[in-house]
């Protein structure tokens, strides 16, 4: 019996070589990520969210409803005063079986069912302002690593109860920590402050049987030993910033590949059909060697938003070209 799209997927994230190359946004391997209210919103595309911590989370159409921290709103002013300044939920009444029975009726179990969070640097941001995080970070370590243990005793409570009652297959540990072109702060940094953290969730998300991906935007390839050291399998969207050939050289299957798709060139531009299919089999070929590897082609337009012909068409023809040359790759090749 041919593997179905799940069976495939876990194949893959499991380091051995898939029956057909993944590709979630054509042949879907999971639901979408369970939403949680309880935590960070990944996009607000209905007006104001305030999340548990007191933090507003606003969207615009610009950023594709995408959920940021209300600009100008400071909850902590000075790390040094968190303890008075902080006022998480308190869920210590929380009837989880209830909360969590209707999310668990909307799902296809025959799908990867995903959970995200662990999101400890981005939580920081959201508290402080950008710069207010990072001085807090440099200039009052042990306050901030104070803070984010007392974050983590809510975070935590709510992740166990997210894998005793919704039993998922794959956790999302989603902090982006890096620009463009660089990270934030050093490797050092990062394992002084927020390894630890992301660590207690990903040797749960383990004993309880889920696989790990890592979502980490911008230049993050300096964290990527740390991040198989703490159970992670895969990475996305690794955007071609990061030398993705070396990457793949490197650590072959053993961090599989989410991404590392420029669509730059196509944005807004309507793709010949053969231009694009030849810049798509480079991609695939380059990367697809091994296992380890999603086909995973962003061309514009978001659900939500509105049509977009130009990114239709180039979508359209990145779609075939999974059919005709993509999915069997590991059979013709």
């Amino acid at each position: 019996m041919p593997l179905t799209p799940k069976e495939n997927y876990l194949r893959m994230m499991n380091g051995e070589i898939p029956e057909f190359v993944p590709a979630g946004m054509i042949l879907p391997h999971g639901n979408f990520p369970v939403p949680e209210e309880l935590l960070t919103p990944a996009s607000a595309p209905n007006g104001p969210i305030v999340t548990s911590l007191g933090v507003t989370y606003v969207g615009s159409e610009e950023n594709n409803w995408g959920a940021m921290p209300k600009p100008g709103e400071i909850i902590i002013d000075d790390i040094t005063k968190w303890r008075d300044q902080l006022k998480i939920r308190d869920v210590s009444d929380m009837d989880w079986e209830a909360y969590y029975k209707e999310k668990n009726e909307k799902y296809n179990r025959e799908l990867c069912v995903s959970i995200g969070g662990g999101d400890y640097f981005l939580t920081l941001v959201s508290l402080m302002g950008f710069e207010g995080a990072l001085l807090a970070m440099y200039e009052e370590t042990d306050e901030v690593i104070d803070l984010l243990t007392h974050i983590s005793e809510f975070y935590l409570t709510v992740f166990k109860n997210q894998l005793h009652y919704l039993k998922p297959d794959v956790f999302g540990l989603m902090d982006d920590d890096s620009a463009y072109r660089a990270p934030f702060f050093s490797v050092e940094m990062y394992r002084k402050i927020f390894k630890p953290f992301h660590k207690m969730h990903t040797d749960l998300a383990l004993e309880a049987g889920c696989v790990i991906d890592r979502h980490d935007c911008g230049k993050s390839e300096g964290f990527i030993d740390d991040w198989l050291e703490i159970g992670i399998r895969s990475w996305g969207p690794n955007q071609d910033t990061n030398d993705m050939v070396a990457v793949k050289k490197k650590y072959g299957n053993r961090l599989a590949i989410g991404g590392n798709w420029n669509s730059k060139p196509f944005i807004g531009k309507k793709a010949e059909e053969q231009e694009l299919r030849d810049v798509l089999a480079e991609y695939v070929d380059t990367f697809a060697p091994g296992g380890g590897f999603m086909y995973t082609v962003m061309l514009g337009g978001m659900p939500g938003m509105p049509p977009d012909p130009i990114a239709e068409h180039n979508r359209e023809i990145a779609n075939k070209f999974y059919h005709d040359y993509v999915k069997d790759w590991y059979k013709t090749h």
